[in-house]
């Protein structure tokens, strides 16, 4: 899966400060060599070189404010900063992988209030994914928002490894959650598909349970009452596709790491 597709899936909108963003904080042959259109192999070089000294650095690291600053940096700089030198490398490479994990903070965070729903939907019922990525069985926006930041800071201060499996499990049961409720509502519109005159009401209601919109809303013709709910379904089975995808190369890049492969 090509990286811009599924930073779009995490991204449907700018995250990090309201404020403009500072530019990159680079040195001036850097940024000379980048707007002087740099070789690729350049840039894929020092891709491989900036996630390096940062996760080594963090990782020797006694500062709290320094790994703060890590954890913040979208949120301070907005998303352009990684993006600029990590979003092209290779999906299982080291920055490739971290670039995810920043983009997966900041997909968690913007949607912090859909995802307890989602969790609830996808979590299996011997409730192995809790265990593994410290999400209560009914989590709220709250415990999300402290699962992102943990799974990214436990990556630059933790064991690496075990970082990248819990994102995995995380992503696994948003995406099985996602699909179920995709498959509830396609399976709703083969119901009513030959029965028009349900009210307003219902048909509205369950296009907000999946959408995670308000339910009342002014009421639309049929036709396009049922148009919208089959595109949420359609939205939520490609965004399920993209973190199922997420997921299996958290789970390579975690067993990289583990056999001293991830560069």
């Amino acid at each position: 899966m090509a990286i811009r597709s599924l930073s779009q899936a995490y991204l449907p909108h700018r995250t990090g400060s309201s404020r403009p963003a500072r530019p990159a904080q680079m040195s001036d042959s850097a940024q000379s060599r980048l707007s002087g259109g740099i070789d690729p192999q350049k840039i894929n070089e020092m891709s491989h070189e900036t996630a390096n000294v940062l996760l080594d650095r963090v990782h020797h690291s006694q500062d709290p404010a320094l790994v703060r600053r890590v954890l913040t940096i979208v949120d301070t700089e907005g998303i352009d900063i990684i993006a600029e030198l990590w979003s092209e490398s290779e999906p299982e490479s080291l920055p490739g992988i971290l670039w995810r994990l920043y983009t997966l903070r900041s997909w968690m965070r913007a949607r912090k209030d859909d995802l307890p729903r989602f969790w609830t939907l996808g979590e299996p019922a011997e409730g192995a994914a809790s265990a593994i990525t410290g999400v209560s069985e009914f989590p709220t926006a709250d415990d999300i928002m402290r699962t992102a930041d943990s799974i990214l800071s436990g990556a630059f201060t933790g064991d690496f490894a075990v970082a990248l499996e819990r994102a995995s499990a995380f992503l696994d049961v948003i995406a099985a959650g996602m699909e179920r409720q995709s498959q509830r509502l396609r399976a709703h519109l083969e119901l009513v598909g030959d029965n028009t005159d349900q009210t307003a009401g219902q048909i509205s209601c369950q296009i907000g349970q999946v959408s995670g919109r308000a339910a009342n809303r002014t009421p639309q013709q049929p036709s396009a009452r049922m148009s919208a709910a089959a595109q949420e379904a359609a939205l939520l089975h490609r965004t399920s596709a993209d973190l199922n995808e997420t997921a299996r190369r958290f789970h390579v890049g975690a067993n990289l790491w583990s056999r001293g492969k991830l560069d």
